[in-house]
């Protein structure tokens, strides 16, 4: 605790947590208004972690919509208890990380999802082209708190440090001014949730590792590769009963599967069959990435310019993780379907026979063309496809005004 509590660390900390932002918690304090909040009580908080009476305050309850239609349940704790995670986390981190698995790469230091995606397609490559997808059941939500905090008593002394671990464990829940308790799951939505996790899950790999299994793991996505189906089947079978027997976890069998690498996905990757296997990109991701498209070029959403920006910003975020699919012509065909998009947008906004003829007119097309198409009944999705409106529109166009490509450069 002295090294948690130290102003060096504390500082180190606050720089992280100011970084990342984020919104209050119970308290209503934000991120601007916290150091002048915190400045008359530093004092206060140096001794309490120093003596182990830190009480951490419940988490801010938000439901984030899900993809397929549910919701996702996050908890935000306040600034001061993320700073106390933080600097827990910076003390940590160094003395358990360590010893993680090598095929862990899920929120570790110097690890990320394209290693796990590249790890497994090696594994493909080498002919362990059967795969065990395992997915745990509301995994942040079920960890059970004695097992983890009998496991850490192991790798750390001193009980202040637990103590104040286990409160974040038990901190609570508040939603509609009524706070509710917490008797198992991890703090998601805190610094220190993902090294717990990780520490948690550590055991499921060294199970894995013991049986001399090939498998990557990314925080609760677990894939194991083997070169039978009948291999794995017994291996979907014993680790459904090593995760719920020993750990007391669940293992969600509506999302985890044995199948083909190529039938399911990993991180919104997918991998071609056959001798030379390659990263594509799963369908899933694309339909995600259209939905999102979809909401940011919708009629009546900002300026043309201000709807551009916006693109540009999450298409290359985009870029920047499924670039290294293996798939040009996906990049390619989705770069063309972008441009649709805005060019039908455009063609919306024009609105009356009289401002679509001007318009193309201004971008140099024929005028029998301009006049032909103005007047057309056809919606703004057919003529988004017309040779009329890929004149006035090319590629150039849309890259000189920020729009970026997906297809990634020769």
């Amino acid at each position: 605790m002295e090294e948690v509590a130290d102003p060096a660390n504390l500082n180190e900390a606050w720089k992280r947590v100011r970084a990342n932002h984020g919104a209050p918690g119970i308290d209503g304090i934000t991120i601007e208004a916290f150091p002048d909040w915190l400045a008359p009580r530093k004092d206060r908080l140096v001794a309490d972690l120093r003596e182990g009476t830190y009480q951490p305050q419940p988490l801010r309850r938000v439901k984030i919509p899900k993809p397929n239609g549910g919701e996702r349940l996050l908890g935000i704790p306040t600034v001061l208890d993320r700073l106390v995670q933080q600097a827990i986390l910076q003390v940590l981190q160094p003395i358990l990380d360590p010893s993680f698995s090598e095929h862990s790469y899920g929120f570790r230091p110097n690890r990320n999802a394209h290693q796990a995606v590249f790890q497994a397609q090696a594994f493909i490559q080498q002919g362990y082209d059967w795969v065990v997808d395992i997915d745990l059941e509301a995994f942040f939500d079920r960890v059970n708190h004695d097992r983890l905090m009998s496991r850490l008593s192991q790798r750390i002394a001193d009980k202040r440090l637990r103590w104040i671990i286990r409160g974040f464990l038990r901190s609570g829940v508040m939603e509609k001014g009524i706070v509710a308790a917490t008797t198992e799951g991890t703090p998601q939505g805190g610094p220190l949730s993902p090294l717990l996790a990780n520490y948690v899950l550590d055991e499921l790999d060294k199970e894995l590792e013991e049986r001399g299994l090939r498998f990557v793991r990314y925080a609760d996505d677990a894939n194991v590769y083997v070169r039978s189906e009948r291999a794995a089947q017994r291996a979907f079978e014993n680790l459904t009963a090593f995760i719920e027997g020993k750990l007391k976890l669940k293992v969600n069998r509506a999302k985890s599967a044995v199948g083909r690498p190529w039938e399911r996905k990993l991180l919104g990757f997918s991998f071609s069959p056959g001798p030379d296997v390659k990263r594509r990109i799963a369908p899933k991701a694309l339909e995600k990435l259209k939905g999102n498209v979809r909401k940011l070029t919708r009629n009546g959403r900002f300026s043309f310019e201000v709807i551009i920006n916006d693109l540009k910003r999450y298409l290359v975020g985009w870029r920047s993780y499924f670039g290294i699919c293996q798939y040009i012509d996906v990049q390619r065909k989705m770069d063309c379907w972008i441009r649709r998009r805005l060019r039908a947008l455009i063609w919306r906004r024009w609105k009356t026979c009289a401002r679509r003829r001007h318009g193309l007119l201004q971008r140099d097309v024929n005028p029998d063309l301009a006049g032909k198409l103005s007047g057309s009944s056809l919606g703004s999705w057919p003529v988004s496809r017309m040779t009329a409106m890929h004149y006035a529109f090319p590629t150039r166009w849309f890259t000189a005004q920020g729009l970026p490509l997906l297809e990634p450069a020769r």
